[in-house]
């Protein structure tokens, strides 16, 4: 009979999908055959699945720490926010309805039989399935209908293992107030906990990690000190984009925008030795000194453009392009470069249209069917080929289109303006394909560097096993799976 052990956090943002990321790796490198499961997850950073689905971005990267490919049931509900009220609801990888938060509420008894389905699936292919909880299971005002963390749990009777994060302060708090607003029975199901990113000396927390297994009666499987090298693997929240501490190199711009989804195109760039990527916030102004902004990708394209107006980017969009800088617009990014878009059914939101920057003589319609889609393309300007991934909906049109930005089984792909400075493009992911990387930036100037992004993911996945080994008790961890 396939195991399973569930890690949930005292809150978001405590480590989990780390957590989950270093087990899998650990897991496996023990000869199991391992597979991640979330069961609600809410991001706008998705990876598209090869059978046309989407999951969230964390277990996408949980997957490769199982050297296994992705597949929806993965992460059976997506959550992917359209505004600060209502989310787009994806089900095993397809869109299912747009809800907004008290309507979502009513449709959870009704996913948890997919998501039961979903990990039922995944335990009966593998030896162990590792599953990561959302926000936290102290949110008991959710508990009702809950399907992310011990209504899953209890569904499913899976046991529990609860993260804290020190790195924030108050970790004896929220560990023994989770043990206290939580249930007796969601407390049982708990066995032991975990403090998360500690930074100095560990002895020093000997009393206090002596004081929460006092008061909860829980075991304490460690206290994991902050691993420092985990910038290097791709971030799922925006929260999480840094700009890199480099000083001089290619300097390379992306917009922040409100609503910024699969960000997983900058994480190869911020690691690139001759790149300097920053990432720009609400009220920061583009620098003069840029030689790349990038638009990226969206999950409200119209309401995004108007954020970007509303930080007087436009303004500074045109100055750049004048200066003779380059601009690459990815996926939403790349509609809003065009003259107009179109929304006639309200897909995005209220229904209209919107004009466009007019970098590019191209044209956007949204329309309801959403492409999900692994992709091999060549780029037209370098003639590199790379693999990427396309997650829109809406189709563009235009001049600039028949000088596509790339061929995807001899189709033209995305536009470029006559002087070749101002692209767009649909694709996802291309600059982690290391040749094709290379290739673009050197046509912006930069010198080969030879840097190889997949194998330093790899390599920091199994950096991460063997911190979780050094620091806790991981065949302890494995051992309350059932």
């Amino acid at each position: 009979m396939t195991k399973a052990i569930m890690i949930q956090g005292t809150g978001s943002n405590v480590g989990k999908s780390m957590l989950v990321a270093g087990l899998c790796r650990a897991a496996v490198r023990r000869g199991l055959s391992v597979a991640p499961f979330k069961p609600q997850n809410m991001s706008n950073n998705a990876a598209v699945t090869a059978d046309g689905g989407e999951i969230g971005r964390a277990q996408a990267l949980q997957a490769l720490a199982c050297k296994i490919p992705l597949t929806v049931h993965m992460n059976p509900v997506l959550l992917k926010p359209e505004s600060d009220v209502g989310a787009q609801v994806v089900v095993q990888g397809k869109r299912f309805v747009t809800a907004k938060a008290r309507e979502y509420a009513a449709l959870k008894p009704q996913l948890l039989a997919k998501v039961l389905e979903s990990f039922e699936l995944l335990k009966a292919q593998h030896d162990l399935v590792i599953v990561e909880g959302a926000g936290s299971p102290a949110e008991v005002n959710l508990r009702a209908g809950d399907i992310a963390n011990m209504g899953f749990a209890e569904a499913a009777d899976v046991p529990v293992v609860l993260a804290g994060d020190i790195d924030r302060g108050g970790v004896i708090a929220q560990i023994v107030g989770t043990q206290a607003v939580i249930s007796p029975e969601d407390a049982a199901r708990v066995k032991g906990f975990v403090i998360n990113k500690f930074r100095g000396d560990p002895s020093l927390f000997d009393d206090g990690y002596a004081l929460i297994s006092a008061h909860t009666g829980w075991r304490g499987f460690g206290v994991l000190p902050y691993f420092d090298d985990a910038w290097r693997l791709p971030a799922e929240d925006a929260l999480d984009l840094r700009s890199s501490d480099k000083t001089a190199g290619l300097h390379i711009v992306c917009l922040g925008l409100s609503r910024i989804a699969n960000f997983d195109d900058l994480d190869p760039l911020a690691q690139e030795p001759g790149v300097r990527l920053t990432m720009l916030r609400a009220g920061q102004v583009i620098p003069a000194d840029a030689d790349l902004v990038i638009l990226p990708g969206s999950k409200s394209t119209r309401g995004d453009l108007a954020f970007l107006r509303a930080q007087g980017w436009d303004v500074d969009l045109m100055a750049h392009v004048r200066r003779g800088g380059h601009v690459l617009g990815i996926c939403g990014g790349y509609q809003m470069l065009g003259q107009t878009i179109a929304d006639p059914d309200g897909i995005e939101g209220a229904a209209g249209t919107t004009e466009g920057l007019g970098l590019l003589a191209v044209d956007t319609a949204m329309t309801a069917d959403k492409r999900l889609t692994e992709v091999a393309a060549q780029h037209v300007a370098s003639g590199q080929g790379f693999s990427g991934y396309e997650i829109h909906i809406g189709r563009t049109h235009g001049t600039d289109c028949t000088r596509p930005f790339a061929l995807v089984d001899g189709r033209a792909e995305g536009a470029r303006s006559a002087d070749g400075r101002i692209e767009g493009s649909y694709l996802h992911g291309m600059f982690g394909d290391d040749m094709f990387r290379a290739a673009f930036l050197a046509q912006l100037g930069a010198a080969p560097s030879g840097a190889r992004y997949q194998q330093g993911v790899e390599a920091t996945l199994d950096a991460l096993a063997a911190h979780l080994e050094a620091h806790l008790d991981v065949a302890g961890l494995l051992a309350l799976a059932r």
